[in-house]
């Protein structure tokens, strides 16, 4: 296979099942989709074309540095992979102002990239859940469910207790201020879990875009899926005690 061209790309995202009008929450690992026809730009490009001028584009864009001051016009996101640090920098794009902020292009982005609260990155009033709210969806590109943040929507709302200990820094009033405070979080290996019960209910589309394997998936049928099984087990994600200091801290917090 040589290097999609931009038009092979929109055919594959059609195929897959992203339709025009669509609010589209991108996930991606370029070194798996790649080479493709200018390359990350390029995709971009047909992820826009493939939702059409009333469709609304969103990808992560939080801060890479917690101790740092997050400047939504100049702070990199480089740990999101290089698409989505090159999203929030394209003209026409807007990003939160959040140090967990999401960028977003499109009829709905103004919504989706509102103020959202610092301590709750992923919960209902956050871009995650806007995109929820919305009816729309998740694409992953070469990335598996363990790098998909509306899993950690599912699991606020499925009620998990588990917390690990965080701290950024914000502005406020112009000043930069410490914030601490306690947030949904493990390892999030085990997110992979999420894979088998969509394809149970048959609910999650394959393919290809690119190079890489894609997955689509309506982003309340994900999060219902997901809460259907952490109300039978609430520790589902959690590693046994003893595997990874980041599950370790979250079984930890279930006994304060």
């Amino acid at each position: 296979m040589g290097n999609p061209t931009v038009s092979e790309l929109t055919q594959e995202l059609h195929e897959l099942g992203v339709s025009e009008g669509d609010v589209l929450l991108v996930h991606c690992a370029f070194s798996r989709v790649g080479p493709v026809q200018d390359g990350p730009r390029g995709l971009i490009s047909a992820l826009e074309e493939a939702l059409g001028p009333e469709g609304t584009l969103v990808m992560p864009s939080m801060t890479d540095d917690d101790e740092q001051p997050f400047d939504p016009l100049r702070t990199p996101c480089l740990g999101m992979g290089i698409v989505a640090d090159t999203f929030w920098r394209l003209p026409g794009v807007m990003r939160s102002d959040s140090p967990h902020a999401f960028s977003a292009a499109g009829s709905r982005a103004p919504l989706i990239v509102a103020p959202h609260p610092v301590d709750i990155p992923h919960g209902p009033d956050s871009p995650v859940g806007r995109v929820h709210d919305l009816d729309g969806s998740i694409l992953l590109l070469g990335v598996g469910h363990d790098g998909n943040t509306t899993v950690h929507l599912a699991e606020l709302l499925g009620g998990v207790r588990y917390r690990r200990k965080k701290e950024l820094v914000a502005i406020d009033g112009g000043q930069p201020v410490r914030i601490s405070y306690e947030e949904i979080d493990h390892c999030c290996e085990n997110f992979r879990l999420v894979d088998e019960w969509l394809e149970k209910r048959g609910v999650q589309k394959m393919g290809t875009v690119g190079h890489a394997e894609a997955r689509l998936i309506g982003s309340r049928v994900l999060v219902a899926a997901v809460v259907e099984q952490l109300t039978r087990d609430p520790t589902v994600f959690l590693h046994p005690p003893g595997t990874d200091d980041q599950c370790d801290e979250a079984w930890a917090s279930l006994e304060r």
